[in-house]
């Protein structure tokens, strides 16, 4: 028997794979990939923007004042947006479309349209009127600095708006997620990115503060992100027209299922929050390197975790709609081995890597060595908790889809509590032993709190029989902890010293950076396929 029939004998990834209740559909699948390669193209754009910051404004008392007001805005996107409100809307949504007509349908968006706009219209203003105590709130340690205090208040009430603009995006992206239609939505994040690409070179500088021109780059994005999804939403002939009515039952739905989902889906946002507050009253620079770890997180976050819960959600929605509890379970099954199949070695390898990927991507210009190191200190924290951020992107599905917010947001609520004791406990004790980088308590504390909300999640669908591993799995675990362990040699005896890292010019150490990322993810994949993995396995259906 050849070698790769012996060990596809040992290891069964076909009883894996191939079994009658194995739900992995070429669909699902082709869906995901445009999710996750326009996510991908939007966290490119992302890091470009991220490294146009860094190069040009560095990490400074004013960066932490834009990044302040832009993520309180931002947030609150992730809050009313993709968070609580996508969670809510595409059960509600997709029931309508399986059990109502096609004109209970537009009504249901007309009215959601007229209820979500008034209030964000609300709230916009608000912010704007209220900036400099919402900015107290959120960054309380910026009042040791009354001009940093007053930046952060004046790029807030420009930032804010944007909180209007892109909470609506997200609403359009649900129709269109519900019709199979993922691309213009997944796409509509690259437009940001080139906004504040634009911004950081066109806007600032016509501004005496040109941070002011960043924060005009975000209100800018809002409203192009949202116009663009305009003409796919009237060729579904659901082009929103607002309408306000009292009591309607739709729109009552999704309100009741939205409120208690709002803390239970946005645990890990409210404990970067936390952070922030935190960080405000640590060393100048802290806000900025925590900022800057956290897009490196978002990065596999987004392409992976965000891309297959997006399109999770509405199979798992019409799935229960339609009471098929197999189909339900396997569509978890399939996510959650996806997931565990890149955010393993993307754990391992960035953790690895944090240093030659922030200096390769951000440390030149105004971000300097000493920022590199700083920031990736926290970088490694945030990466020990990714496999966590993933699997509650995966596992809270499986309670939204179902109409079930109240388990969620009771995990949620234990989560945020216990990272708000670890930031404690970790910080504090850093400050007084004058520890140099106080801030990776922060991102640790976070990272833990990520795998209780995991665990409870993951254990309220076992212990309510909503969700049952298939067989395989501890195979499937076992040859993956195998292949990245010889991943993870490859790439430590490849990598150079920080010193040799930091000496190199830009093309020098991207070169050298995709060298290494090619040859260990490489040798991962080669080590699955002699185990006996094949591509054609993750889209066969039983």
């Amino acid at each position: 028997m050849p070698a790769t029939g012996r060990i596809t004998a040992l290891y069964p990834y076909k009883r894996l794979f191939n079994t009658a209740e194995t739900v992995l559909s070429a669909k699902l699948l082709r869906s995901t990939f445009t999710v996750g390669g326009m996510t991908l193209l939007s966290r490119v754009f992302g890091l470009l923007r991220d490294i146009a910051l860094a190069t040009v404004f560095g990490a400074t008392g004013g960066t932490d004042a834009f990044l302040v007001a832009f993520k309180i805005p931002n947030f609150m996107r992730r809050l009313f947006g993709e968070g609580a409100f996508s969670q809510a809307f595409v059960p509600v949504f997709s029931e309508y479309r399986e059990k109502r007509s096609q004109a209970e349908l537009k009504d249901l968006v007309d009215h959601v349209a007229g209820t979500m706009g008034s209030f964000l219209l609300l709230l916009a203003l608000l912010g704007m009127v209220f900036a400099p105590a919402v900015v107290f709130v959120f960054a309380p340690g910026f009042s040791r600095d009354a001009a940093q205090l007053q930046l952060t208040a004046e790029l807030l009430r420009v930032t804010f708006p944007y909180i209007f603009f892109i909470a609506l995006v997200a609403f359009a992206g649900g129709i269109l997620n519900s019709f199979h239609q993922f691309a213009v939505p997944a796409f509509t994040p690259v437009l940001l990115n080139i906004c504040l690409i634009g911004a950081v070179f066109l806007l600032a500088p016509q501004f005496d503060e040109p941070l002011m021109g960043l924060a005009w780059g975000v209100a800018i994005a809002g409203a192009v992100q949202l116009l663009i999804q305009f003409p796919f939403l009237a060729k579904l002939g659901l082009l929103p027209r607002p309408r306000l009515k009292r009591g309607h039952e739709g729109v009552k739905k999704i309100i009741n299922l939205m409120i208690p989902a709002i803390v239970g889906s946005s645990v890990a946002q409210i404990n970067l929050l936390l952070d922030t507050l935190i960080a405000s009253f640590l060393i100048t620079g802290s806000v900025t390197w925590l900022y800057y770890s956290d897009r490196l997180l978002e990065f596999p976050l987004g392409v992976l975790g965000i891309a297959i819960a997006t399109v999770i959600l509405p199979a798992l929605s019409r799935q229960h709609a339609r009471e098929s509890g197999a189909q339900f379970n396997q569509t978890l099954n399939w996510a959650l081995r996806v997931v565990t199949l890149i955010t393993v070695p993307a754990c391992i390898g960035l953790f690895i890597l944090a240093v030659p990927v922030l200096s390769s991507l951000f440390g030149y210009g105004e971000f300097t060595s000493n920022d590199v190191y700083f920031a990736s200190l926290s970088l490694m924290a945030y990466m020990l908790g990714l496999p966590a951020f993933i699997f509650i992107k995966i596992l809270a599905p499986g309670y939204y889809a179902r109409q079930d917010t109240r388990t969620p947001v009771r995990i949620g609520i234990i989560a945020m509590l216990s990272n708000m004791v670890m930031n404690i406990a970790f910080v504090v004790p850093m400050v007084m032993l004058d520890y140099e980088a106080p801030h990776v308590g922060l991102a640790l504390a976070t990272s833990l709190s990520a795998y209780i909300n995991a665990g409870l999640l993951y254990t309220g669908l076992r212990r309510n029989a909503i969700f049952t591993p298939e067989s395989g799995w501890a195979a499937w675990i076992f040859r993956i902890v195998i292949a990245t362990t010889a991943m993870a040699a490859v790439i430590v005896w490849l990598n150079p010293t920080a010193i040799e890292w930091s000496q190199w010019h830009a093309i020098e150490r991207l070169s050298h950076l995709a060298w290494i990322v090619a040859a260990g993810a490489g040798v991962y994949f080669l080590m699955l396929y002699l185990q006996g993995l094949r591509p054609a396995q993750l889209k066969k259906q039983g």
